[in-house]
This record gives structure tokens, sequence and C-alpha cells, in this order.
């Protein structure tokens, strides 16, 4: 059976198989360059969580088996992917006439990233055939000069490499990363809602100076000042001055009730979305997208529920060719699927905390007849019923 059509009908199943597995079921199972195995791998790992990724990545370095070395490299662009960059695949293995970079990593208004996969630094790398692709690319107008080549590593002990790296004419161009430092920079970005982290981390891709480390100091900072925002609720004020002041849900409980609104609406939809921050995700084409919050219940029918909706979110959303705000209940087996263009047109009708680089609008659900759920839209005294737009978790 292809692998796509076992995906969308046994899709736990496939999740339980190792990459070699998947990758006989991909196509023919013969991965070459053009071939129909190679589109259906890459089409696997677009919709593939990221946690399997990393087992993948792990297993393709933990045991020698035919094509781990390209399966890796097609893992390793999907992970590029993960960190928002628009990715141009190379080939396995190089042509005549042909530039044989692994990858081009692309982000509007930053300098390109070459990227060079090897599973291990046992063997010299031609650091002079990499800067030739440079050239050759820059050439082409195919990327600008001031491109940076990474090097992503199997093996985290890469002092040999680093060293040849060091000692040569190419220091300032060229940056080396493990796979696991490249997987612990897609995990921080997915725990994060904090755009500024993302910047900083692909920031950290390329080539700088680190006598002075003020720029490794700057991600460390935004990301711990990000995750320090996420450990208050996720629901702190009430519509008006009201503050809630109950005891706190943990964040694991909320994240895994956020997943289960996601995964039941994905089904709803026959779409698959990925994980691009904490509380956003998206279709691997990037068209369809949602952002979900999850309130758990404070006391009183009048506002049991209550969300914040960042203009950062509004952003992302605005963006989309369809896109949502998920509103989750941690008592409720259902959740609501707000269409994007309600929130435009009715945003202005909502109250908002603006206290500088932290602003948001309040979102408060308010009961009706019969324990159905409406947005109180305060500033003007209505209630939209949330009727239309409720799904039941049931469709996973």
């Amino acid at each position: 059976m292809p692998l796509l059509s076992f995906w969308k009908s046994n899709r736990e199943q496939v999740l339980e198989l190792n990459i070699e597995q998947i990758v006989s079921s991909a196509g023919d199972g013969n991965l070459r360059d053009g071939s129909n195995c190679s589109q259906e791998l890459r089409q696997f790992f677009s919709v593939c969580p990221s946690e399997r990724l990393f087992a993948h990545a792990r297993y393709c370095l933990e045991n020698s088996f035919e094509k781990g070395g390209i399966v890796l490299q097609d893992i390793v662009n999907e992970l590029g992917r993960r960190l928002d960059f628009d990715v141009e695949d190379g080939l396995y293995q190089g042509k005549r006439n042909s530039i044989g970079f692994d990858g081009i990593w692309r982000v509007k208004n930053e300098p390109a990233l070459i990227v060079e996969v090897k599973t291990t630094d046992y063997v010299t790398i031609p650091l002079e055939k990499l800067a030739n692709y440079r050239e050759q690319l820059a050439a082409s107008d195919r990327l600008a000069r001031d491109s940076s080549i990474l090097i992503v590593v199997g093996r985290e002990d890469t002092g040999a490499l680093e060293a040849q790296v060091r000692g040569s004419r190419y220091a300032w161009d060229m940056r080396l990363i493990s796979i696991e430092g490249l997987v612990k920079l897609v995990q921080i970005k997915e725990k994060s809602d904090d755009p500024g982290s993302l910047l900083q981390i692909r920031q950290l891709l390329r080539p700088f100076e680190y006598t002075k480390i003020d720029r490794i100091i700057d991600v460390i900072f935004t990301t711990a000042a990000d995750v320090e925002s996420q450990q208050a609720p996720e629901q702190d004020l009430s519509a008006g001055e009201e503050v809630h002041r109950q005891i706190r849900t943990e964040p694991e409980l909320l994240n895994a009730k956020r997943q289960q609104a996601v995964d039941a609406f994905a089904a709803l939809k026959g779409k698959e979305f990925i994980k691009k921050s904490r509380t956003l995700y998206w279709t691997p084409d990037k068209s369809i997208r949602v952002c979900c919050a999850v309130s758990k219940k404070y006391e009183g029918d009048y506002q049991p529920y209550w969300y914040a909706f960042h203009p950062t979110w509004e952003e992302f959303l605005a963006e989309g060719k369809e896109s949502y705000f998920i509103l989750s209940c941690m008592d409720r087996e259902e959740a609501y699927a707000i269409p994007y263009s309600w929130l435009r047109e009715n945003k202005k009708n909502l109250n908002m905390t603006d206290r500088g680089e932290r602003s948001y609008w309040h979102v408060p659900l308010t009961t009706m007849e019969g324990n159905r759920l409406a947005i109180n839209t305060s500033k003007i005294g209505s209630k939209t019923s949330l009727d239309p737009y409720r799904f039941n978790f049931a469709t996973t």
C-alpha cells in the first residue's frame, strides 16, 4: 500500500514504523532523485509530527541501512521547514552540470543558508567544494553572495571538524550544528509563542563573531522570557477589571487539551496540521491556519471561560487563505472554531488590555440556555452564539 494512503487510513500504525519500513512503503521503495518514493517520502515528512521526525533522525544515525544518509538529508530539510525556512531540496547524488548542495534554506530579507548534511565527521569535508557551491549558486543568481554554509553533522562531538573550519579561510562563511542541536532548536521554537525567539534561533545558524557572546545571551534571554510568560495561565483576566485568582491548570494538561482540539478539527477538515508554535498550527502549504487557546472553567455562569487573543496571533491568521481561532474548554469534549473573518470584523467590540509590549483582546464566553456558550462582545453588550462553530472531539 502506498505510504500516504496507508497514513490516511492507519495513522497510528504508521507512527509505530521505523524509518526503514516507512521508506520501503513509499512509492516503489527505491529512493532516488525524482522518484515517486522521494516525492511521497517528502510529503510524509511534511505532515509527520515533530517528535517522530526526531526519532527517525536518530534512527538514521544509530542504525546503518541503505539510503540512510539521504533519508537523513530529507529529514534535516524538513527540520529547516519547521524553523519556517523556505527550503529547496538538493539532489541525493551529484550530477554533471549540477550544483551538489543538500538544501538551500531561505527567509525573506535574510541571507540564505546552503546546507550540507553529514552523518559523521570522521571523514574530512572538502570545504573548498562547499564554498564553490555557494559561488556557483551566486553566479547563477539563485542566491546572494552574503549567504553562508551550514554543515549539519550527525555526531555532537565535532571537534575535528570544528578545528578544520577554524583553521581554514572559510571560518567566517561556515557554521556547524549537530542533528541533536538542530532538534533542540525546533523544540524550543515549537514551545514558544514569541516571534522574537524564532528570529534569534535563525541567527544562531549563521556565522557570527562569538568572542563577544551577546547574541547567544539574547537567544537565552528571549527564550527564557517567553517561557516565563507562559507560566501564567492562558486566561488571567475576565472582561472588565475583575481578576480571577484560582488554582492554575498545569501547562501539560492545557497543551494536551489543545492538541486534542486541533486533532479533532484536522479530522473534521480532512487536513493535516503541523505545529508552528505552542498555540499556532498550519497545513504544510501554510494556506489553512489555526490558533488554539484553552480555558479552564471559572466560577459562575456569566463568564465561565475566558481567552486572550494576541496581535501576533492575528498576524499569523491574517496571512492564511482560511484561518480559525479555536476555543477549547478544559471540562468539555467539544471546541469552537471561530473564523478569523469574524474576529477581524468584531475585535473592535471586544475589550482590550494594552500593557505596552503585551496587549491582547478579551474573548469571554457566557452561558446561554441549555448550557450553550456564546462570545460576549462586551463593548456593545451583545452575544454571538457558538453553536455554528462547535465541533466534537469524537471526530478523532
